[in-house]
């Protein structure tokens, strides 16, 4: 004769099942979060201590230049190899690779010549270009009911760290005995505990469990509003990274201290974490966002005008400004990419073209400020490359603000024989 099920005991089971995956999703999304939070300091920890660097090794203004743009052109170069290398070993195990990369890259920056800066330089930014594409493909699968909250924490990671480093290394250095290196160098170690933090969840069985066969979107780089939204990221881009590279030394040939340089950097950076929370949901109650990118554009473009020209006491209003056009210039630059796609799957290659052409446009930015300081012996001449990048990226986001998609469909794979 049998018997009813014993709710009793499969009831507790079930709840503890439950349980357990909420605690691991608060954790993964935890650990996502620290890992966002590093992909930013190795380029305002840099901007800051530049003055110094350039001092202590001989390096000329053009050469900083190259420095400063190395890592960044690193973003578009290694963007393109993060779904192979996810497909074969997992997106958990290329994540765990990408930051013994980025910590390596980063100590290595540390060890005080030349050569260790733009080798360490150019280790830490392919490893932070694969956690550029691979974090936001993760929390959209693992966090698919919680997107856009998963997305505003991400982002506020991201500039909390830049934020945190452009604060604190400056001070750090102080700390040190004056080391620059040494205040290089200490990024590693956030990197490097984030790493054992994210090994055991890496290497299980998550980390390898096999991807469904992507579908194939072709032809892309043949719409014209594909470009425009791929322009508009790399021109917001090169303004966000002429900002994050060259600011503070900007601001130190105004009269500022370093310490202080640093803290305007930060608190402008910090301004862009608020902003971008709040501009997404704005610009997709909109009709288009033609307004929207244009007017976003020009408040960057005009605020780093203020900062290169304004006397000095507006120098924090200016910070603020130059926060509220940058933050808002990156998260829209995120947002068409989605508005202008028809489907996930045109999305994810319309952003990877985005952020592969795009970044090593972006990298022609922070490169031309060093060759035209080196050139004219002053930050002045950088205004007319602050106007141009600013109207460069109002225009093509005027016309991604556009209310339509590109023409491009995504098609399944063709089955394979048996």
């Amino acid at each position: 004769m049998s018997s009813a099920p014993d709710k009793s005991a499969t009831s507790p089971s079930l709840a503890q099942a439950h349980a357990s995956r909420g605690a691991a999703l608060v954790l993964l999304g935890i650990s996502l979060m620290l890992i966002a939070f590093n992909l930013r300091p190795v380029f305002s920890s840099l901007s800051v201590l530049l003055p110094e660097i350039i001092r202590h090794t001989g390096l000329s203004s053009a050469n900083a230049g190259y420095l400063t743009t190395l890592p960044v052109l690193c973003l578009g170069l290694f963007a393109p190899l993060a779904p192979g290398l996810a497909q074969r070993y997992g997106m958990e195990r290329t994540l765990l690779g990408m930051l013994v990369l980025l910590a390596a890259g980063t100590a290595l920056r540390g060890q005080g010549s030349i050569s260790g800066l733009f080798i360490g330089s150019a280790l830490a930014g392919a490893g932070i270009a694969v956690g550029n594409v691979l974090l936001p493909a993760l929390v959209k699968r693992d966090f698919a009911g919680h997107t856009a909250g998963m997305m505003g924490l991400y982002t506020m990671a991201l500039c909390g760290g830049a934020a945190a480093a452009a604060a604190f290394t400056l001070p750090l250095a102080h700390a040190m005995g004056d080391s620059w290196t040494a205040a290089l160098a200490v990024w590693a170690l956030p990197a490097a505990v984030v790493a054992l933090v994210w090994a055991p969840q890496s290497l299980g069985s998550r980390g390898t469990r096999p991807r469904a066969p992507a579908r194939r979107v072709r032809g892309l780089t043949r719409d014209p509003l594909a470009w425009q939204v791929t322009l508009f990221m790399g021109l917001q881009s090169a303004l966000a990274y002429c900002v994050m590279g060259w600011l503070a030394p900007i601001l130190r040939d105004r009269g500022l201290s370093g310490v202080t340089a640093g803290l305007v950097v930060s608190v402008s950076i910090l301004i862009q974490v608020v902003v971008s929370l709040l501009v997404p949901p704005l610009a997709v109650r909109c009709k288009d966002q033609r307004l929207f990118n244009a007017a976003l554009s020009a408040i960057a473009g005009l605020a780093l005008l203020g900062l290169l020209f304004a006397p000095l006491s507006m120098v924090w209003m200016w910070a603020v400004i130059q926060g509220v056009g940058q933050g808002g210039l990156f998260a829209a630059a995120l947002t068409v990419i989605v508005l202008r796609s028809p489907d996930s799957h045109v999305a994810a290659h319309l952003s990877g073209m985005a952020q592969s052409v795009g970044y090593v446009l972006a990298a022609i930015g922070p490169l031309l400020v060093g060759l035209l300081h080196g050139w004219t012996g002053s930050y002045s001449a950088t205004s007319w490359l602050f106007i141009a990048l600013s109207i460069g990226s109002g225009v093509n986001g005027w016309f991604a603000g556009r209310n339509r998609h590109v023409r491009i469909a995504a098609a399944a794979p063709k089955p394979t024989a048996p």
